[in-house]
């Protein structure tokens, strides 16, 4: 016998009004031509809880208990990278079998969900050992001394942005159609390499290093940038130079050259672009760039230079104004990554 269809909450109210009128059970059956015992049901279950909606029902109970909930959860926890399908297979070992879409829905009650790992910098402990260090002992350098720093760094840029995603609205076999598609070339089309820097007061030079750089083309990008640069930023004589650790920055003849030149170093720690604001400065440029779709490399090059010195100072300001919360984000961290 198949399963009968529950009636409106419309004719439910209008069992209950007659039965407040006085009628009887027998006299509703017989007048809105519904069994007498449905007509008792739903008086009964309004004297209880003073409503005619269906409440929530229970439905079928849970294939795994509390308990197997939480050992489930801790399996996810203590191992991110496991796939549902693992997880059911551990489980099934244990003597419990359930579906994947199970394992998925268990996981979202408890605010788990799959995200694609980020790709961060591989840490060993000597390299959280200076991050941390680097964190405290510039916890109480205020703004003043963070808009006196000249950021530096290296980019590549690519002609077709090949590692950029495009979505797009379509319906089931339309995938390969040529206006869902984006077209792809070897190697991204080409590239540039790119030497810029900033400050808090804008951004400073864009240049372009040809080749691979070596650290005579790395000294020389600085003989020509680095000083006109800070003069053009505004920074005064007490500014100081910011680079990451790489063996050109690092070379004999950089460091003479900067001695001589009397530029103070920020002494920095290995592995810690997310220290370094230039990387969001990096997100924007490629971004804008990438927006204008441009179609050959010295186009590229010159959508580059147009977009960095389009950035808004007050962008730059606040971007290092707000130096100090990736501190407490690696003190927090103990070291690790951060979200910057």
């Amino acid at each position: 016998m198949g399963k009968s269809k529950e009636l409106s909450v419309d004719l439910k109210k209008r069992i209950i009004d007659l039965n407040k009128s006085g009628k009887s059970l027998g006299a509703i059956s017989k007048q809105l031509q519904v069994p007498r015992a449905t007509v008792q049901t739903i008086i009964r279950k309004y004297k209880v809880h003073g409503a005619v909606v269906s409440l929530p029902r229970s439905g079928r109970k849970r294939k795994l208990s509390h308990a197997a909930e939480r050992r489930l959860v801790r399996m996810v926890k203590s191992q991110p990278r496991i796939t549902k399908k693992q997880v059911c297979k551990d489980l099934e070992a244990d003597g419990t079998q359930v579906s994947v879409s199970t394992v998925k829905r268990v996981l979202h009650r408890h605010g788990l969900r799959g995200c694609r790992a980020r790709k961060k910098p591989l840490l060993q402990k000597r390299h959280l050992k200076t991050r941390l260090k680097f964190a405290v002992d510039h916890m109480d350098k205020d703004k003043t001394f963070w808009r006196k720093v000249l950021w530096s760094d290296e980019t590549k840029i690519e002609l077709f942005g090949h590692n950029t995603q495009q979505y797009v609205w379509r319906r089931k076999g339309e995938a390969f159609n040529p206006r869902n598609t984006m077209p792809t070339v070897k190697h991204g089309g080409g590239s540039i390499m790119l030497w810029g820097c900033f400050a808090a007061s804008g951004t400073g030079s864009l240049q372009k290093v040809n080749g691979i750089m070596k650290k005579e083309d790395y000294l020389q990008i600085l003989q020509e940038n680095l000083k006109p640069s800070a003069r053009r930023l505004g920074l005064g004589r007490s500014w100081v130079f910011q680079q990451d650790n790489d063996p050109k920055h690092t070379s004999k003849v950089v460091k003479e050259w900067l001695n001589q030149a009397r530029i103070k170093v920020l002494e920095w720690p290995s592995q810690s672009p997310d220290l370094n604001p230039i990387e969001n400065m990096w997100t924007v440029l490629k971004k804008r760039v990438h927006a204008r779709k441009p179609s050959h490399l010295a186009e590229l090059h010159q959508f580059c230079q147009e977009e960095w010195s389009n950035i808004r100072p007050e962008a730059c300001q606040e971007l290092v104004d707000g130096y100090q919360k990736r501190l407490v984000a690696v003190k927090m961290a103990k070291g690790h990554v951060t979200k910057y």
